[in-house]
Parts: structure tokens; sequence; C-alpha cells
């Protein structure tokens, strides 16, 4: 009977809000919210503000496109490591951090981010020289976390999709700083690649797996145009 009586509590408070709520307001809000997401799609630069990959949803804003939202909203930026482990016997190494985006001193929003050495993208990597990298990386999330929240821009960004390759799984470090030490392909090549196959990553990971690759940051360069041309003619006689 309590758990009856709690509902009905709540349903009571939620009409409550409604029914003391501005609605023309909220309704001027909502076109403020529109004007700027505009606004804010007419500024930014793709490949440097935000990133495209075919065949997804929303283009992902980048840690330069959220630095641009903070100082446009007039905001800035306060973090803090939430939780962390610098375990040098084991070599892991992960980051918890909250970004806050204040304005005259006050909380505006934060968000949150998470970073640590057993991601795909790392785990090969040595982590000893991972411990910056990770705490950089939690800071990056946490910061285009905040900047979405406070933007109200979710419905036009989305988060991460940066750090994935072509069957959605994280890039490897060298693919998502566009170099190639390891001699694999770069994740802009990762991505003309998808672009190639009018974005159908079964065909690409078909290709892939003939070359004996189960991830596009496995690719090495030496392959990465014959299997451009395989896909390629796989596209042409399809």
């Amino acid at each position: 009977m309590s758990n009856v009586n709690e509902v009905q509590v709540q349903e009571v408070n939620a009409l409550s809000l409604i029914e003391s709520t501005n609605l023309q307001s909220i309704q001027g809000s909502i076109q403020k919210i529109k004007q700027f997401q505009t606004l804010v799609q007419s500024q930014f630069t793709q490949n440097h503000d935000f990133g495209v990959i075919p065949g997804t949803g929303k283009p992902t804003l980048l840690k330069p496109g959220a630095e641009k939202l903070i100082m446009l909203l007039g905001l800035t930026s306060e973090f803090e490591i939430l939780d962390s482990t610098r375990d040098f016997d084991t070599g892991f190494f992960q980051y918890q951090v909250a970004c806050r985006l204040k304005k005259n001193g006050e909380v505006m929003t934060e968000g949150f981010g998470s970073c640590n050495t057993r991601e795909r993208k790392y785990i090969k990597q040595d982590p000893y020289t991972m411990d910056n990298t990770v705490l950089k990386m939690a800071k990056k999330r946490a910061m285009v976390d905040a900047a979405l929240l406070v933007g109200s821009l979710s419905d036009v960004f989305t988060q991460d999709i940066e750090d994935m390759d072509l069957a959605g799984n994280q890039a490897s470090a060298y693919q998502r700083t566009y170099t190639d030490r390891d001699g694999t392909i770069s994740q802009a090549q990762a991505k003309r690649l998808y672009a190639i196959a009018k974005g159908d990553a079964e065909l690409c990971k078909s290709v892939m797996s003939k070359y004996g690759y189960s991830h596009s940051d496995e690719i090495k360069k030496t392959d990465y145009e014959k299997i451009c041309q395989e896909v390629e003619a796989s596209v042409t006689q399809g």
C-alpha cells in the first residue's frame, strides 16, 4: 500500500510542477535552444570542431569544438579527478574525471569521463608511457560531455565516435592521432575505406578478413590499397 501511495504522491508532484510552469516561457526557451543549435552548426568546422563518419547518425563533437562552445557561452572549465589508479606493479592506470563548467563562479553543469590502459586502443602499448595519455583522454571525455549538456546539443552531436573503428570497436591510439608509427592505416584512411564501401561495414569486414584482419586498426599500409580496390570492385559489381 505504501508503494501505491508513493506513486500517487509522485504523480501529484509532477502534475503540480507542470501546472506551475510558465509554458510560454518554455516555448521561448525551446526556440532559443533551436536557434543556438543552428548557430553552432553553421559556425563549427568539420574535421576540426566535429567529425563525420559515413553511415553514422550524428557527427561527433571533438575537443576543439567543445572548447569553442565553452568560450562562446563565456564559461570556464574546472577539472577534478574523482578516482584514479596508478599501479606501477601491474602497469594499470585509470582516471575518472569530472569537468565543471562555471560562469561567474557558479557551476552551470558538469560532465564525466573515464579512461584506462586496458581499453583496446591502449592494450598493446607500453602502459607505463600511457599514464598521462589516459588522464588527458578522461579529461577530454568529461569536457565534451559537459559541453554537450550545457549547450543542449546531444541531439546534434554525439560523443567519442572518433574513438571507433569500422566495426564499432575502439580505434588504436595511433589512428586517433593520425600517426603511423606502427605501420597501420590512420583513422582518416579507415574512414575513406568505409566511404568507398558506401557505408557497408559488412563488406569491409569481409574483404579485410581475406587479408587476415578483423579490425580496421590492424590493416597494414602495404595492404591498404589492395583492400580498397577489392572493396570498390565489389561495390561496382553489386
